[in-house]
């Protein structure tokens, strides 16, 4: 389709931001350690912020894995089925995707509307709630925008598997 390329480039460079903020939860993560462990000073608020950075790494980390169908697939039952079942299969598992994606974006947008109206923040920092639901909404709505790419490509470019 034509934005692969794009999706393609915005699924890397979800990944690499992804990567830098699992980088700076496990460096926040050796100060805190070490401030604790070896000068009695703890580090407020590590917690809420490892627990906001993880979500939003995992959040991030989707648009590469749904590009490069690297979700976990059992194909136990399917080993054994034909080419053009496995076909249609895969294209149900795009459009299923496409669908949970969707409305994890949507509800991470409302979550994220609703804590902007009630100034919702974290307990101990006040980190407010709509940047992790933010953070999460985003990547959410490129992997579904991805999943229905590749549910649309792949009908285009492989009929000969569907005959």
């Amino acid at each position: 389709m034509m934005f692969s390329n794009s999706l393609d480039r915005l699924a890397r460079f979800c990944s690499i931001l992804g990567g830098l903020v699992m980088t700076a939860i496990m460096l926040m993560t050796c100060y805190s350690l070490i401030s604790r462990n070896l000068f009695d000073s703890a580090l407020i608020g590590d917690f809420e912020l490892t627990g906001v950075g993880a979500g939003a790494a995992i959040a991030l980390f989707m648009p590469l894995c749904q590009l490069k169908h690297e979700n976990i697939i059992v194909d136990f039952f399917t080993a054994n089925r034909s080419e053009a079942f496995n076909f249609r299969l895969d294209r149900l598992g795009d459009l299923l995707m496409a669908v949970i994606f969707s409305l994890l974006a949507w509800r991470c947008t409302a979550a994220a509307i609703n804590a902007v109206d009630t100034m919702g923040a974290s307990m101990l920092l006040g980190f407010p709630d709509w940047i992790v639901f933010t953070s999460m909404a985003i990547p959410f709505g490129i992997t579904a925008l991805i999943a229905v790419n590749q549910m649309a490509s792949r009908f285009n470019s492989n009929d000969k598997a569907c005959a």
